[in-house]
């Protein structure tokens, strides 16, 4: 999205390193951030959640850091020379590979790749074209992913790798629907573009008069696309999705410039993306929100972040409750059993893990 590619996402408040956030309880279980020190002052849209212990980071200034002992350590990785880039999306396998992606227009749209835990790093990809701006990558596994643009010559692009992120390759669009005037993705915190099962994966939109979910099961071939209820416009529209299944999802969003207001913020589905039915008001999240993930220990308890506070569902998306009125810009969760977990990113250095 071209308004807040640098600047109209900025905003977030100072998250005290090292503070336990009190969470409202329900059913007997609370949910709280713990907040890491991470040593820098960067903006970390990018977040990838390994496991309980794993996780990276990337933001702006081209930074991008790990930790493998559950954030009392962060390592600085950031790649060479991406110093004036801004990392919003990274996609982990585990604690030495992972994927990163850069945005901007043109040459900044591009692509990172680690095998040994950010000591080394290779540019797989690089936008070529004027026009083309990246905003989020997505994984089905460790072999097959997908990259979102915004609209070129009225329609959404999709590059693929199948490599696990050595190579990248643009396709062609005759699969892909128009798209509507003015409508673009949100770079906000690398899940406007999702993957699930199999060759599956959604992306989601805004800024038209309406906001979208378009959905493939090809692999980025072809794509069907669905109108979803909620809020769209210059500064609005479906910033997050999140999807337990092939089937079960929820969107979030709202207007980034309303951070406060719950302006049609969020929506379910259990047709796959389908149909979607809209959240109301007073079971909304209590505000604009960028980010959202499913918890590996629940079927359906959803997180949702943003710059005025985080919230979860435990009915899967349809009743929200805050528990932190502080700013992250994404969350992510990864990990089974005791290595599950979930982390969440966002201004001046913040990072946090869920405790529930």
């Amino acid at each position: 999205m071209r308004i807040l590619r640098v600047a109209a996402l900025a905003a977030g408040g100072l998250l005290l390193m090292g503070q336990v956030v009190p969470a409202q309880a329900h059913g007997g279980s609370s949910y709280r951030w713990e907040l890491t020190p991470t040593g820098t002052t960067a903006q970390f849209r990018g977040l990838a959640a390994v496991s309980k212990d794993v996780a990276w980071v990337g933001g702006t200034g081209g930074t991008v850091l790990r930790t493998v002992d559950g954030g009392k350590h962060w390592q600085n990785v950031s790649p060479a020379g991406a110093e004036a880039l801004q990392f919003r999306d990274v996609e982990a396998f585990d604690a030495r590979r992972a994927v990163a992606l850069t945005i901007g227009n043109g040459e900044d749209s591009r692509v990172y790749r680690t095998a040994d835990g950010g000591k080394t790093w290779s540019e797989t990809f690089r936008n070529t074209d004027a026009n083309a701006f990246y905003d989020c990558i997505a994984f089905n596994d460790d072999k097959h992913g997908l990259a979102l643009s915004d609209p070129v010559d009225g329609k959404f692009r999709i590059a693929a790798t199948s490599d696990g992120g050595k190579s990248w390759k643009v396709q062609p669009t005759g699969g892909m629907p128009a798209a509507l005037a003015g409508e673009f993705a949100f770079a906000a915190s690398g899940t406007c573009l999702v993957a699930g099962h199999g060759r599956t994966a959604w992306f989601a939109t805004g800024g038209g008069d309406r906001p979208r979910v378009f959905r493939t099961v090809d692999g980025g071939r072809r794509w069907t696309v669905a109108d979803s209820p909620m809020a769209s416009g210059e500064a609005a529209g479906i910033f997050s999705l999140a999807f337990r299944n092939s089937l079960f999802g929820v969107a979030v969003g709202g207007d980034f410039l309303k951070p406060t207001e719950a302006v049609k913020a969020a929506s379910v589905t259990y047709d796959g993306g389908r149909t979607w039915k809209l959240v109301p008001a007073d079971k909304a999240p209590k505000g604009y929100r960028s980010g959202s993930h499913f918890v590996p220990w629940s079927p359906t308890t959803v997180v949702a972040v943003g710059p005025s506070g985080s919230d979860v569902s435990f009915d899967g998306g349809r009743s929200w409750k805050q528990f932190y009125d502080g700013s992250f810009d994404s969350v992510e969760c990864a990990g089974h059993g005791s290595q599950a977990g979930c982390w969440a990113s966002g201004a001046k250095g913040a990072v946090g893990r869920l405790v529930h």
